[in-house]
């Protein structure tokens, strides 16, 4: 008897991007450049703003092409210590039932 494969679709597997990066960064980068433009009402502040926006846009597409999670994975790295003390030591009584599952 073969075993049942079950088909999983795309649409169900989708990576939470927007405009063809990452949703947060694309939209934080938005606002940035939206606010940078209505708060200093001046063309260089607007040409400003727009290369902000199309720059940004252009390297979280490319953020997301080479990794669509590359953000959370950079945050989770963020979070781990810089130096883990050795803890271990030769002198370590395992009990039996320590015992049996390394064997």
């Amino acid at each position: 008897m073969a075993l049942r494969t079950i088909p999983i679709r795309r649409a169900g597997n989708r990576h939470n991007l927007f405009m063809g990066g990452d949703r947060e960064l694309v939209m934080f980068a938005g606002l940035l450049a939206f606010a940078l433009v209505f708060s200093a009402q001046e063309l260089k502040a607007t040409l400003f703003g727009l290369a902000l926006w199309f720059g940004t846009l252009y390297v979280c597409r490319l953020m997301a092409k080479h990794d669509p999670k590359l953000r959370q994975v950079y945050l989770r790295h963020r979070r781990y210590a810089r130096f883990y003390p050795p803890r271990s030591t030769p002198f370590r009584l395992n009990s039996s039932i320590q015992g049996r599952i390394y064997k």
